[in-house]
């Protein structure tokens, strides 16, 4: 005997419901009775997927039915979670879960929902009309995702990966934040990558001496992939511009100029390099022209005192 997914039952109240950067989804409730199985299911329309409930015994509390589960393939839509159960005479029941009560959200620095790092699909745990717990999937639009960035004593090389593109990338670019200023950059392809992903991973080389170039002063840049701003945009930190500081640095360019570059997060998670050449600064000034030294006379010779004028001693006279 089976009953239409859950509809007219009770809905359980689960111990714990949570998801966990839109891949990992735990559950626990109270197991209800003598149970032969337990299974969670998650649908969508003729899709399903089917999870064991394990059977966990506690010595305090009342026994619990857990599953963690890994998410895969979530299509865009809704996906209801149900678990079914049969008992030993083989009859099955099926029962939704409810929603957990929205609580106030601490202020922590990462974010209650996070997109999944390698699809960049986001799911959620949302309440439905009848106050049922279901599945919110939503794929990623294209993004140009920065997975590291690598200063050296001679310039600043990014990693990143296109997700959601139909084709490797096929130019990227600096930007003057200011004035819209345009530099090209080299991007090199690597399919190789175990980074890869939809879209495949890139490398390229900041180019900070035609940066510096464009204009005197300092300057910051934003940089595109494909149109796509570069940024580490599929993450649950807060602020990444907080959680990521990095210092200055000086690079010497292989020109032998010398630039002051500062590569780092914004608060949004875009990435951007604040540059300014510094060769001029660090020269020495060259060394004035030589003196001619001052000529002075040199010091005459002090006159000889004329000698002293002593009397004759008078002669004795008888």
């Amino acid at each position: 005997m089976r009953r239409a997914a859950g509809r007219g039952e009770p809905l359980l109240t689960p111990v714990h419901l949570s998801l966990r950067d839109s891949r990992t989804l735990n559950v626990a409730l109270a197991a209800e009775g003598a149970t032969d199985r337990a299974r969670l299911l998650i649908t969508r329309g003729h899709r399903r997927v089917a999870v064991p409930l394990a059977f966990e015994r506690h010595s305090a509390d009342a026994p619990l039915l857990t599953a963690t589960v890994t998410l895969r393939d979530m299509r865009d839509g809704v996906w209801r979670l149900t678990v079914e159960t049969r008992d030993a005479d083989g009859r099955v029941r099926r029962r939704g879960i409810a929603a957990l009560g929205d609580s106030a959200v601490p202020g922590t620095p990462t974010v209650p929902h996070a997109p999944d790092p390698l699809t960049g699909t986001l799911v959620r745990i949302v309440r439905s009309r009848s106050g049922r717990a279901v599945l919110q999937a939503t794929r990623s639009r294209p993004r140009a995702e920065l997975v590291r960035f690598a200063p050296r004593g001679d310039g600043i090389t990014v990693h990143g990966r296109l997700v959601g593109a139909a084709s490797p990338p096929r130019r990227a670019e600096a930007v003057r934040r200011r004035d819209k200023v345009v530099v090209p950059v080299d991007v090199d392809v690597d399919s190789d990558s175990d980074a890869a992903g939809p879209g495949g991973a890139f490398t390229l080389r900041v180019p900070l001496g035609a940066m510096t170039g464009a204009g005197p002063g300092q300057w910051v840049w934003d940089f595109r992939v494909d149109g796509l701003p570069l940024g580490r945009w599929l993450s649950d930190v807060r602020d990444p511009s907080a959680a990521y500081p990095t210092p200055f640095r000086v690079f010497a360019l292989p020109d032998g100029a010398l630039v002051r570059a500062h590569a780092h997060f914004t608060r949004t998670g875009a990435f951007a390099v604040t540059c300014w050449d510094i060769t001029g600064l660090t020269r020495e000034p060259a060394d004035p022209a030589p003196r001619s030294p001052a000529l002075t006379p040199e010091p005459s010779a002090p006159a000889s005192a004329p000698p002293a004028l002593t009397p004759e001693p008078a002669k004795e006279t008888s």
